[in-house]
């Protein structure tokens, strides 16, 4: 036999191999099986066709799930994240009918034109400008400050399901030398903390409050002018849900 004409066999293991597909596999099952289980908290779906849908796609995948170091969901682990979607979407369909009201409240005598708010995701962001509250360079709140402050007392006082996080704001602007503040850190801590005051003053639970000063970050606008500046400097109330435990 010329050398032209001699055969060449490939090794067994060639022949055997090409299971690594089946890692590929799984994974991509696995972020289909969450991409609709987030699917399920946007969207009404019958509960009992997604049990079953969940049972048959797991039976198909068993055996193949079994010869891959891939970590499997149980059934008791999909009707917690089934559960979890669920009271997600409800605290956010909650959230927007306290945010409806909030918009309502802007339009009220004293507050048009000084409040803001934002929904996102079932939390709700009121913004109070903190020119409007506090003297510049000052942390204690102004008559018109208490006067707004109590006017959100009344709002959150009606929905005791919030917890109520205030942030104070600063612009980038250093405070001068002459301050007796050493940074916009003590400045924005001190105006969130003194809010905080004035609304355990005036009745609402220590449990439902925090207060964070966060100095020029998270700017609105560019502190590229003395409007956007002004804008920056702000006391945000941000309220969130709150669930049985808490």
């Amino acid at each position: 036999m010329k050398d032209d004409d001699r055969l060449i066999f490939l090794p067994d293991e060639e022949e055997e191999g090409g299971n690594e597909w089946l890692t590929t596999f799984a994974d991509l099952s696995m972020l289909l099986l969450v991409f609709f289980v987030l699917l399920y908290s946007m969207s009404t779906i019958d509960t009992e066709k997604f049990s079953k849908t969940f049972s048959s796609v797991t039976k198909a995948l068993q055996g193949k799930m079994q010869k891959v170091a891939t970590s499997r969901i149980t059934r008791e682990e999909a009707g917690v994240l089934i559960d979890q979607a669920l009271m997600r979407r409800q605290i956010i369909e909650s959230q927007r009918k306290v945010y409806a009201e909030v918009k309502t409240l802007q339009t009220k005598k004293g507050v048009e034109g000084l409040v803001s708010a934002n929904f996102e995701d079932g939390v709700i962001t009121i913004r109070v400008p903190g020119d409007v509250m506090f003297p510049s360079g000052r942390v204690n709140l102004t008559p018109k400050g208490v006067r707004l402050v109590a006017t959100l007392k009344d709002f959150f006082i009606k929905h005791k399901d919030q917890n109520i996080k205030i942030v104070g704001y600063t612009d980038n602007v250093r405070p001068s030398q002459r301050s007796r503040f050493k940074d916009n850190w003590e400045i924005s801590a001190l105006r969130a903390v003194n809010v905080l005051r004035e609304l355990l003053k005036m009745g609402l639970e220590s449990t439902r409050l925090t207060a964070t000063g966060l100095a020029y970050l998270n700017p609105l606008f560019p502190n590229s002018s003395a409007e956007y500046r002004a804008k920056n400097r702000r006391v945000e109330f941000i309220l969130e849900k709150r669930v049985s435990g808490q």
